[in-house]
């Protein structure tokens, strides 16, 4: 989904979007929340309304999941209720794939972050929200860092990013990293050096108690005002939320104007996710 040519697209309808030129369509769709979400349910729900899309919530819970119905049956009998796309965050990894394969109708699904995989939509507001801030991302030092293993965000940005001749650097702490090819760091300090973004991820501690790992962020991996004007004065600061206070970043930092750009990625979701809706709606 996130190769070169489809961003590109994605890119210039969302430019197009925010000059106001977008067209309604009359298509109901579905959103699958089968995990919480906040940042990206809403903006997904909004971009939707904004195309004039009928938008309708499926509560798991109280669904025919709960009487043994299968997720391919269940999107079946949902393209013959008339609904033409279903927006799903899941934490199964691969499910997406696996079902597009045994689907026998033109049902869309739209992937709105899949385990600790995939999170298209996230990579292409953050890479959005990159070109608005520096016009590129070619040759540009771009760090990430935090909870890499379990980080969907972080996977889904360094597919993205690399294919746009991005810098890529990584750092994790013990026990959190992963096989990406990219510039590795062990230190926070030492990886934000020079950088032109620095992404903090949170700590899924979530996740951590499904596999029953222990981890704690220590003091080395926190970001605050005091290292970043030290060693990255002119990077720009990003995180895809939630944050966690005092944790990942200081508040004191967050607080700040270069936190102001976190929520920019916010604002840029809704724009984004309006163009993903529209390709999906009309490919």
């Amino acid at each position: 989904m996130l190769d070169k040519a489809y961003v590109s697209k994605i890119m210039a309808t969302t430019k197009a979007f925010k000059m106001g030129k977008y067209k309604s369509f009359d298509k109901a769709i579905a959103m699958m929340f089968l995990e919480n979400s906040t940042r990206t349910k809403f903006s997904f729900e909004l971009a939707a309304k904004r195309l004039g899309l009928h938008v309708l919530n499926f509560d798991a819970s109280k669904s025919s999941f709960a009487k043994s119905e299968t997720f391919v049956d269940t999107l079946h009998n949902l393209y013959f209720i008339g609904i033409s796309a279903v927006v799903v965050r899941s934490g199964d990894n691969g499910l997406l794939e696996r079902t597009r394969a045994q689907l026998k109708y033109p049902i869309k699904l739209v992937d709105a972050g899949e385990g600790t995989t995939s999170h298209p939509s996230q990579a292409l507001l953050d890479y959005e929200t990159m070109l608005d801030k520096m016009g590129t991302v070619a040759g540009k030092k771009i760090v990430i860092a935090g909870d890499i293993k379990h980080s969907r965000v972080a996977k889904s940005n360094v597919k993205l990013l690399k294919q746009f001749g991005a810098d890529i650097h990584l750092c994790a702490p013990p026990g959190l990293d992963y096989d990406i090819d990219a510039t590795w760091h062990s230190r926070l300090i030492d990886a934000i050096k020079g950088a032109d973004v620095v992404m903090m991820l949170r700590m899924q501690y979530e996740r951590h108690a499904q596999a029953g790992e222990t981890c704690d962020l220590s003091d080395d991996f926190r970001l605050t005002s005091e290292k970043l004007e030290k060693y990255a004065p002119n990077a720009i600061l990003m995180h895809p939320g939630p944050v966690n206070r005092d944790m990942e970043i200081s508040s004191e930092l967050l607080d700040s104007p270069k936190g102001v750009t976190i929520l920019e990625q916010a604002q840029n979701g809704t724009v984004v996710r309006m163009a993903i809706l529209q390709e999906a709606l009309l490919c």
